[in-house]
């Protein structure tokens, strides 16, 4: 039986390690598509998956990867065949479910979405589930009713995966941006160049002195981040905004009153990734193909590595050293 290297996260005691693993096509979780993996990607949530106590896995050992884009090699349903061209985001892959840092994966087809035709394999692992949360996050911003004549939009954690992505789309449709940046000095260039109006550091959008309500500034966040400086964002959105809130990089709690709320109308957004309905996945997938397409998605690539590279990847986007996305090439040759 053919073996091959993935890798694999395995708990032993209270430790946890994330090292390539020899394994065969039977030690893959159930699947009624075989997939032939080409690109993976880098995200947060896959560095989390390699520390103990993030609950991020809970049965171990786990193929890591919670993208990837390849080829259909065989497929017991009809809606695939040999040959297709497709990614799989979210779900349970790479959670419960043996992910894409490997060269083969088996999923369920449900899971899959067809390759958009405007959009390579490896184009789709660019924009992967980062790209894939910033297009959601400002697809449920457009349905509360943001158009680009509201006023700026402001993105925090703008030089990470989602960020970076959320200020090439919203540039691409018109979008006046303000990008919050730790990392203003060394990246003013990188954010403007995706498409930043204007570059600010956490301090510059903090309040000297908080209040619930404060100068209206932008029409809408979009924001992966979260922790305790989100009551300074809600104090600063325009009547009518809304937050758009896809992560916890910056923490998991923060305290706040309603009277952005109900006062100023503003909308807070959950952004779940994972759990998306088919139609809406499809959907957004396909804009990302089209109008929504950032102009230069091949220059958000912070750096390409290996399987074998992917523990010092994860090292750099948990210490906050990722500027764009991290791209994981699994097949030599593929382009």
């Amino acid at each position: 039986m053919k073996t091959f290297q993935a890798l694999v996260v395995e708990k032993q005691q209270n430790e946890v390690h994330a090292a390539l693993k020899q394994l065969a096509l039977d030690d893959l979780s159930a699947g009624d598509v075989l997939i032939e993996v080409h690109y993976s990607c880098v995200n947060y949530k896959d560095a989390l998956a390699t520390k103990a106590g993030t609950g991020v896995i809970r049965h171990y050992p786990r193929v890591l990867g919670i993208d990837l884009s390849g080829v259909v090699l065989s497929s017991s349903s009809g809606q695939f065949k040999p040959g297709d061209k497709v990614l799989v985001t979210g779900h349970d892959l790479g959670v419960t479910h043996d992910g894409g840092f490997s060269p083969f994966a088996r999923v369920p087809s449900e899971w899959i979405v067809p390759l958009p035709e405007g959009l390579s394999l490896k184009e789709a692992m660019v924009i992967g589930t980062a790209g894939f949360t910033a297009a959601q996050s400002i697809h449920a911003l457009q349905k509360s009713g943001l158009t680009p004549e509201q006023g700026p939009v402001l993105v925090r954690g703008a030089t990470g995966g989602v960020g970076s992505m959320a200020i090439a789309i919203l540039h691409q449709l018109g979008y006046t941006v303000e990008a919050v940046s730790r990392k203003k000095d060394s990246a003013s260039a990188y954010l403007t160049a995706l498409g930043a109006d204007t570059v600010s550091t956490p301090e510059d959008i903090r309040l000297e002195k908080f209040k619930p309500l404060a100068e209206r500034k932008w029409a809408a966040v979009i924001d992966p981040v979260g922790g305790k400086d989100l009551p300074h964002v809600f104090a600063q959105v325009a009547y009518n905004g809304a937050v758009a809130l896809s992560g916890n990089a910056g923490g998991m709690s923060f305290e706040s009153t309603v009277l952005p709320f109900i006062l100023r109308g503003i909308n807070l957004l959950g952004i779940n990734s994972v759990e998306v309905p088919d139609d809406q996945r499809q959907t957004i997938w396909e804009q990302l193909s089209t109008d929504w397409k950032p102009a230069r998605l091949t220059e958000m690539i912070d750096h390409e590595v290996t399987l074998a590279e992917l523990p010092t990847a994860f090292e750099k986007i948990l210490n906050g050293q990722m500027q764009g996305r991290t791209l994981v090439k699994v097949k030599t040759g593929s382009h």
